[in-house]
């Protein structure tokens, strides 16, 4: 598959939810350091610091629950089938429930990436970013 391809509905779709929590998971972080990286010129020491404190379980949980009410069914049905999956090992800082969440947002997010859904992972991803910086 090509950087640039996209994959039609039933074909992201196909994918086991813990295979799209991967894709997710990657595509979740690098907008989170894109968006530090933009906000100021830190030492990289504070960035790390910083993206761990935005890309762990018990904030990705939060996250979930921010834009649950947001989504299409076919977005809720992608959710929830990550949430449902079976995680081959226990969350280290989180709750099962908590991690269990994260890995629904992030499925979410690789099964929209694998689409090529780029505009609407941005606009789900400006809601998190927009809420998380109002608690400061």
């Amino acid at each position: 598959m090509a950087f640039n391809e996209r994959l039609t509905v039933g074909d992201a779709g196909q994918f086991s939810p813990l295979n799209l929590a991967f894709v997710g998971d990657g595509v979740y972080s690098l907008l989170v350091r894109t968006r530090l990286v933009a906000g100021a010129n830190r030492p990289v020491g504070s960035l790390n610091k910083l993206s761990s404190q935005r890309v762990c379980a018990v904030r990705q949980s939060a996250d979930y629950y921010r834009i649950l009410p947001l989504l299409t069914q076919d977005e809720t049905n992608m959710i929830r089938r990550g949430r449902n999956a079976s995680p081959h090992h226990k969350a280290k800082n989180a709750s099962m429930a908590e991690y269990r969440n994260a890995t629904g947002l992030e499925a979410l997010f690789g099964y929209l990436y694998l689409r090529g859904e780029n505009a609407r992972i941005l606009e789900l991803f400006d809601i998190i970013w927009s809420e998380d910086t109002d608690e400061k």
